[in-house]
């Protein structure tokens, strides 16, 4: 298989034509370590990055889950890391798609050490990347430093031009997606299901973000498991709910309280997540995500997020 077959074979996932021209870039910057090349950014290439540098094929875990490589806590399947930022917030940037077989939709960045909510940055790495520069060379004060960042944009941006990306923070096709959009959920990027002439595919669930906030977090902080199993019950009459509602074709009820489960955390929630996210990629035939998924609740790690070790 060529390089962009392992990738995917190994990920579950393809990565568009921006990823590979974004890594010839950076081999133009840095051509003995491109993965190193917007250091002076803070910022550097992971991910199925380290398939291009030849990183994963050097490493020394024997057994690496190459699904869980730059896996961050609050990742869900639909978001894949491509760049790390720093480890105090774990700033990380990487694609987020609706559907595995599918192109990404746009480019997320997430603190995962501060929240869990992933925010668009353009639809391609040259844009994300033009935003943390454009944010960084107006906080820099160091004359030095900003010249050479100054020219690093200058150079990306004529890049980009050159291979027709748009440099955009908010596309005209992000703006259309947004109109498709049936949920924010708690991560904010939103989730897309096929919804029917007939509203069929997608029902909201009874309760509101906050409300269902307080009976996450009533079940988390419970003091001994007596009263988590009398907190749960409200979370079990919401997946009976889903269970109505998928018998209902509407898929979408519980893929949103599943990834809302996976988006509070917490162990506690692993089952009944698996419960509804199993069953939902399944009939949203979205299987790759669930392989994520189940893959990343089985080694939900917060700090080893690397699979190089």
């Amino acid at each position: 298989m060529d390089i962009k077959e392992e990738i995917e074979w190994k990920f579950k996932v393809f990565m568009p034509q921006d990823f590979y021209d974004f890594w010839d870039f950076c081999k133009m910057q840095n051509e003995s370590s491109p993965s190193d090349a917007l250091i002076d950014l803070g910022l550097q290439l992971v991910g199925p990055y380290d398939v291009l540098s030849g990183k994963l094929s050097a490493t020394k875990n024997k057994r690496p889950n190459y699904v869980l490589h730059y896996r961050y806590y609050y990742d869900p399947p639909e978001f894949q890391t491509v760049v790390k930022g720093d480890d105090d917030s774990q700033f990380h940037l990487g694609y987020y798609r609706d559907e595995p077989k599918k192109a990404p939709v746009f480019v997320a960045s997430n603190k995962s050490k501060i929240n869990n909510l992933f925010t668009p940055q353009g639809e391609n790495l040259f844009a994300a990347t033009k935003l943390q520069l454009d944010v960084t060379i107006g906080k820099i004060k160091d004359s030095e430093k900003k010249q050479s960042l100054e020219k690093l944009l200058k150079e990306m941006c004529a890049f980009a031009k050159k291979h027709d990306y748009s440099l955009d923070v908010k596309t005209p096709a992000m703006k259309a997606r947004e109109r498709l959009v049936v949920a924010k959920t708690f991560h904010g990027a939103g989730i897309i299901v096929n919804v029917d002439e007939n509203d069929v595919g997608y029902r909201p669930i009874p309760e509101t973000n906050a409300s269902l906030k307080k009976i996450f977090k009533s079940i988390a902080d419970s003091k001994n498991e007596g009263v988590r199993m009398k907190k749960f019950e409200a979370l079990q009459e919401l997946t009976t709910i889903v269970q109505f509602a998928n018998d209902e074709c509407d898929y979408g009820q519980g893929y949103e309280l599943g990834l809302d489960l996976f988006s509070y955390g917490g162990d506690v929630f692993h089952k009944t997540i698996k419960n509804l996210l199993s069953v939902a990629y399944q009939l949203l035939e979205r299987e790759e995500f669930w392989e994520i998924l189940e893959a990343h609740l089985a080694q939900r790690n917060v700090d080893d997020v690397s699979q190089l070790k």
